[in-house]
């Protein structure tokens, strides 16, 4: 078999869904990655969240390194050190320089906030907010439900409904809004167990009630500024504390998707 040249791909994103395709596409041999974050991640998987070298320099996730870079003269270094470079750089502006393959956007803002056809020879959208064939190339359904993981060839994901999936017969309990602009504080941190009724954070001084027992899968970082509406963390139901530390069924599906579109792409290429 001839020798494969493997691409570079840019996923826009590092939060957990963006860590399971980056995991996804790794083992399968494409480790020619880089990963653009915000300078203030607010991932609250953080345990399995490769943006969460933007705060430490490292993070590591099953197994697999990432390395927070400076610039993008030190991707190939990382790469050769065997990590996956996670750059600052929210508006993507390193893609001139860098020249990927492909550019996957995992960003999960539910819209396109910047990302165009244009951008590299294939460009993948993460689920609401894109189109196939208008402001992308392929899209990635992200939706729970029979066609999560999908790849969709022309036309847009599923719309979102700001509802999410449910888990052991729970959605909306599961996950925790802020209610107004201020400051989260929490005793907690991931991996621990909540009963329904505890009080898991504060934002300023309005309480953040568990709505459900479980184990507390994701949570931002005590002293967090935040926004309305910005996500707290999530308690999961099945109560399984190793689950924390493990990347989700959804990401992994996305990233399935993401891991199709790209093999289509290469091989169509070679036999083009």
């Amino acid at each position: 078999m001839s020798a494969i040249n493997i691409p570079t791909i840019t996923i826009r994103g590092a939060g957990d869904l963006a860590t399971g395709v980056a995991l996804r596409l790794y083992r399968a041999g494409l480790t020619r990655l880089l990963l653009l974050e915000t300078a203030n991640p607010l991932a609250v998987r953080r345990s399995v969240a490769f943006s969460e070298a933007v705060y430490h320099g490292e993070m590591t996730v099953e197994g697999i390194k990432a390395t927070r870079v400076s610039s993008p003269d030190l991707i190939e270094k990382a790469w050769d050190n065997d990590t996956i470079p996670v750059l600052v750089d929210p508006e993507a502006s390193s893609l001139t320089q860098v020249k990927p393959d492909v550019l996957v956007d995992a960003i999960l803002a539910k819209r396109n906030i910047g990302t165009t056809m244009d951008q590299a020879p294939l460009v993948i959208g993460l689920g609401p907010g894109f189109t196939a064939g208008q402001d992308v190339h392929r899209v990635v359904e992200t939706k729970r439900g029979h066609h999560l993981g999908r790849v969709i060839t022309d036309g847009p994901a599923a719309a979102n409904t700001g509802v999410p999936g449910v888990i052991e017969g729970f959605s909306i309990e599961r996950v925790h809004w802020a209610a107004h602009e201020g400051t989260f504080t929490t005793p907690y941190d991931i991996g621990q167990m909540v009963e329904k009724g505890d009080i898991i954070g504060t934002v300023n001084d309005t309480p953040v009630v568990a709505a459900l027992s479980g184990v507390i899968r994701g949570l931002l970082r005590d002293n967090t500024p935040v926004v309305k509406r910005t996500k707290l963390g999530d308690v999961d139901p099945r109560g399984t504390i190793s689950y924390c530390g493990e990347v989700s069924d959804k990401a992994l599906s996305i990233g399935g998707g993401v891991l199709e579109t790209i093999c289509a792409h290469i091989f169509h290429l070679r036999h083009a």
